[in-house]
């Protein structure tokens, strides 16, 4: 059980980095950005902010699916995935899917190219909808960790 625990609590701090740098870009970064003078300001310092970010936030996430699903693997515990009242497991799977996709495959794809573009038409209109864009994702993830933590404790919402 050594190994489980050990994988439980790099399960909780890669949550904890992830989950917390997504709060501080919601709740800090992109306000501050959008109150800055110039878009050229505005990008620049998005993309130095955003690109130290995202690298964190790849090795997290990482951790998380690692340790996340070596825990599922331990306690055979597959069989949850069928079971109603462990909704939480399948909102921290679709979350993580969520953020990899984002993380891994659209962002250096996709949306670096997009917020390019479109933050030098519109900044003001970019940066309001990218943070509509993190505080979506932000509730989410908070509304699945609360449910993680209580449900890992046995409170059940529904019988």
């Amino acid at each position: 059980m050594e190994k489980f625990t050990l994988a439980r609590v790099i399960h909780i701090i890669a949550v904890i980095l992830w989950i917390g740098g997504v709060s501080m870009v919601t709740t800090v970064i992109i306000p501050a950005i959008k109150k800055l003078k110039s878009k050229e300001d505005q990008i620049n310092t998005f993309e130095q902010i955003e690109g130290r970010f995202a690298t964190q936030a790849k090795v997290t996430t990482l951790l998380t699916a690692l340790t996340g699903f070596y825990m599922l693997y331990e306690l055979n515990a597959w069989d949850r995935y069928f079971d109603y009242r462990f909704w939480w497991i399948h909102a921290m799977t679709l979350v993580w899917i969520l953020f990899t996709l984002v993380l891994y495959v659209l962002e250096p794809l996709v949306l670096h190219k997009l917020f390019k573009k479109y933050a030098k038409k519109n900044p003001e209109k970019t940066f309001s909808f990218m943070h509509r864009a993190h505080w979506v994702l932000l509730i989410l993830s908070l509304i699945t960790t609360a449910g993680a933590v209580a449900g890992s404790h046995g409170w059940f919402l529904i019988k």
